[in-house]
């Protein structure tokens, strides 16, 4: 019979540990018909987010990052989240908002920017209570083993790094080679976001470019709300089913956003916005200023509509102008 002999493990605490059989059953119970879910942010935020969820999102840095749907979490005030940290600005946002208790992170910083202030007084006032290490590739990849079934996956990434010590990895003689090993558990979340180009009523979500950890996230989480920049008949996905990356029975809700990653961009619809990141990565190195922040831009309007006016149809056509229109 061969056995794991366990020869190194990280210190991070396990926040979501993996059940497979009730993800199971949740998923065989979760209804198959094709139903309409389009629905308003307000509505997918206040019936699938849950104070107290785990939550994830997708893709990283300010690519595709679900903004709309993050500002609106905020203005509905969801609190002691649970957070996969991947992101940049949606995470920053939600950790000055005061709405997160316990993060799994890769990096949360703000690039060229330097790294996240929110994130910082969060960690050291004790807002944050736990803090769990991972690489990018390791989070992804904890989300394919859910994805595939499976309580863990045997990876050689993070062997010899301090990621590997700050997380809830455990390392373990290969009993094939008797190389080490290091074993990523599943994670399994209650409530994923994504931002995707295109959507049908249905749920049926496709992702031009780089398409990221979508396919992994989707079938990660227990209840998944899509935003997309644009609503598409479904006998357009039909014509490209090969593009399609989540498919509509793993979807709670869909989401019109135009602009939906906005300040962040969508590789050929449009860019990020630089002047207003900037505007972000200075307000909030102080908690003063992100609240200002907050204020001028989530809790002064009503939902993403009204966000876009504030923000200027001129400003954002301008943003769709600087689009990389490579295909």
């Amino acid at each position: 019979m061969l056995e794991f002999e366990i020869v190194e493990e990280g210190q991070g605490k396990l926040i979501q540990p993996p059940d497979l059989e009730a993800f199971r059953e949740w998923n065989r119970q979760k209804p198959k018909a094709l139903v309409d879910k389009l629905m308003t942010e307000q509505e997918a935020v206040s019936r699938f987010i849950h104070d107290g969820d785990y939550l994830a999102t997708e893709l990283y840095g300010t690519v595709r990052c679900p903004m709309s749907l993050t500002r609106e979490i905020i203005r509905q005030g969801k609190k002691d989240l649970r957070i996969a940290g991947q992101g940049v600005l949606e995470l920053d946002l939600l950790l000055a908002a005061g709405l997160v208790k316990q993060v799994e992170i890769t990096y949360i910083g703000l690039e060229v920017y330097g790294v996240s202030s929110a994130l910082r007084r969060a960690v050291e006032s004790g807002q944050v209570e736990v803090v769990s290490d991972w690489s990018n590739a390791a989070i992804a990849w904890r989300f394919k083993a859910a994805a595939m079934g499976v309580p863990f996956i045997p990876v050689r990434s993070m062997l010899g790094s301090d990621t590997l010590k700050s997380s809830a990895t455990k390392v373990v003689k290969c009993p094939f080679t008797g190389q080490k090993v290091a074993l990523l558990p599943a994670l399994i979340v209650d409530v994923a976001i994504i931002h995707v180009h295109k959507a049908d009523r249905y749920g049926n979500a496709q992702i031009e470019g780089i398409s990221g950890f979508a396919f992994e996230l989707a079938r990660a989480a227990k209840r998944l709300i899509i935003s997309a920049e644009e609503i598409i008949p479904t006998e357009e996905i039909r014509r490209y089913p090969d593009r399609t990356i989540i498919p509509y029975f793993l979807v709670d809700a869909v989401v019109h956003a135009p602009f939906g990653s906005h300040p962040g961009e969508m590789c050929y619809l449009y860019a990020r916005d630089e002047e207003l990141i900037k505007e972000w990565a200075e307000a909030s190195q102080t908690e003063e200023g992100a609240r200002a922040y907050l204020d001028k831009y989530v809790y002064s309007v009503r939902n993403h509509q009204e966000y876009l006016e504030k923000i200027g149809w001129e400003r954002l056509e301008k943003l769709r102008e600087r689009a990389e229109k490579r295909r």
